[in-house]
């Protein structure tokens, strides 16, 4: 009997902030590695997604949401997105079906028209494959015809010229959150991997340490919490992260804010603000690495940090050479 051929590759997911990239990877995994919130912007640094199948490993590469910056750290978020479509097989560039392209999709988009025809990755030079997926098909419920009208509206922004076939028959599309359309999309990414043999082990789920994920999980956890006025000013440092004899793990973590009166906010009155934000944080840990956390979480001020280049490396928003 002839076996399969065996397809692995790189994927970058793409898009603008909150269109459920994270969403999208942690569906696509069947397991959570990647923070999600309501807000936007709140993955801040690429992060692999691997999922190995019994004929293919697909590599996904979670990034932050492509905008218009206004600050260091923004800069450096579209730095890291930008940067991720070099050298990966696939780009796969997530749309929100329920709204119209926004000015940051256009920008995606003359990204997308920009890119050389060949990628120059490590391993080989290649032809990037563009993939356009709608997700949020739920929203628009039955109406086919609005689904199509809008996938014309984000094709459109393409260069026809240099579109991949994938694109001339339409966009697939997707519901992250109510996992509609995913082994289509599964499929299809597959076909596009060329055949080779996996990258990682079968186990690895992704490259991130656990430490960097618990901060993930601390900052959203204040995402879901947090007014509108703090989120964006939030960064998460741990401090300590100890394996206790018990089997218990014991994280320490800071919290910082730009103004005291946001840092007051956090805390809320009597401390029940961050009391429910560790609460939130620390069983999302737990559930993560499938034992019990104990958790302490401080919070201090650093007026500006986001345009503050000594902060954000401490915080691991480095420009990768």
């Amino acid at each position: 009997m002839t076996r399969a051929a065996h397809h692995s590759g790189f994927i970058a997911i793409i898009g603008r902030p909150n269109v459920g990239k994270s969403t999208l990877l942690n569906a696509l995994l069947g397991q959570k590695v990647a923070a999600v919130s309501p807000r936007p912007q709140t993955t801040r640094r690429r992060q692999l997604g691997i999922l190995t199948l019994e004929n293919a490993q697909l590599v996904f590469v979670d990034t932050p949401g492509i905008h218009h910056a206004r600050h260091k750290l923004g800069e450096f978020l579209n730095y890291e997105a930008e940067e991720a479509v070099a050298g990966v097989d696939v780009i796969l560039w997530l749309v929100d079906s329920s709204s119209e392209p926004t000015e940051d999709d256009i920008r995606i988009a003359d990204l997308l028209n920009k890119l050389p025809l060949t990628c120059t990755g490590v391993r080989r030079k290649c032809r990037a494959h563009r993939l356009l997926v709608l997700n949020k098909i739920d929203i628009l419920g039955t109406d086919a015809e609005g689904e199509s009208a809008r996938s014309e509206e984000y094709i459109k922004l393409l260069n026809h010229a240099d579109v991949s076939t994938e694109l001339n028959t339409g966009a697939m599309k997707v519901s992250a959150t109510k996992r509609l359309g995913l082994d289509e999309l599964l499929e299809k990414l597959i076909s596009l991997l060329p055949q080779r043999s996996p990258d990682y082990p079968e186990e690895q789920v992704t490259d991130s340490y656990e430490r960097d994920i618990a901060a993930d999980l601390i900052r959203e956890s204040c995402l879901k919490i947090l007014r509108d006025e703090v989120p964006h000013s939030l960064a998460v440092r741990i401090d300590e992260f100890k394996e206790r004899e018990n089997g218990m793990a014991y994280i320490a973590a800071t919290i910082f804010v730009e103004r005291e009166s946001q840092k007051g906010i956090v805390i809320g009155e009597g401390g029940k603000m961050l009391k429910s934000i560790a609460s939130a944080a620390r069983k999302e840990i737990e559930d993560m690495g499938g034992r019990k956390v104990f958790l302490e979480v401080r919070v201090k001020v650093s007026k500006d940090w986001r345009d503050n280049q000594n902060m954000l490396n401490q915080f691991g928003y480095i420009k990768r050479k």
